[in-house]
């Protein structure tokens, strides 16, 4: 079953997801010495982002990977890498420990298997620790856009999508972010209600419910999770 826990705002669930970042890094460096998160670009994240660096964790044992770029040049906002490098700037990370995508290189498969590869060095048994998601309000998760065969690949860990929203995307499969230790959803925004409903319902039929459900947690505010019906609430100032 599906965990979901729910907040009153998008502040609330960034901070509550830090929080759970945080825990399973702690319990993951005390087991294995070292921690693999893998994140998801979006506002919500951002700010849960923020709240990570905060907080006193042992950054120098952890490694950040992406789920997912736009193919665009080094530093151009559209690049997801863009603001996570920003962000986490200001944390103890290692430099050679934040692992962005290689969407730059010219042969894109070549890319692909060399971010691959770059994940089995790093993980326990080449399973990411934790995988970090987002919803689309069509259903999609990570680049697994409905209708794109990167949908269905599963012999691979990352593989190439065809254009979404007018960029070719490098992401990480079904396959990888399954064989994941766990996997954490933050969602937010009455516009999400819809297919915040339709993945706790395990609907197949959109990318986003081909994910497994097994070791996953879902971070939702009251309005993703009621819609426009939520009662209205206000980040603290």
């Amino acid at each position: 079953m599906l965990k979901v826990e729910t907040s009153r705002n998008d502040a609330e669930v960034a901070a509550a997801a830090a929080a759970h970042i945080a825990v399973r890094a702690r319990a993951a460096v005390s087991v294995h010495g070292v921690f693999c998160l893998a994140l998801s670009g979006g506002r919500t994240p951002w700010k849960m982002l923020e709240r990570l660096v905060g907080l006193e964790l042992p950054w120098d044992v952890m490694h950040v990977f992406q789920v997912d770029e736009r193919v665009a040049p080094h530093g151009d906002t559209d690049r997801n890498a863009t603001r996570l490098t920003a962000i986490l700037g200001a944390s103890g990370l290692p430099y050679t420990n934040l692992h962005l995508m290689p969407v730059t290189d010219e042969d894109r498969g070549r890319g692909c298997d060399t971010y691959s590869r770059t994940i089995a060095r790093h993980t326990h048994d080449g399973r990411l620790d934790l995988v970090h998601l987002g919803l689309g309000e069509d259903g999609h998760t990570a680049s697994l856009v409905p209708g794109d065969r990167v949908v269905d690949v599963a012999d691979r860990d990352v593989a190439m999508a065809g254009p979404y929203q007018g960029r070719l995307r490098m992401t990480l499969t079904c396959a990888a972010i399954d064989k994941a230790a766990e996997r954490m959803w933050v969602v937010t925004g009455a516009s999400k209600a819809a297919m915040l409903a339709r993945l706790e319902a395990g609907d197949t039929t959109i990318p986003a419910g081909r994910v497994t459900r097994r070791d996953s947690i879902v971070f939702a505010d009251d309005a993703a999770m009621h819609g426009p019906d939520a009662v209205p609430n206000h980040p603290d100032t």
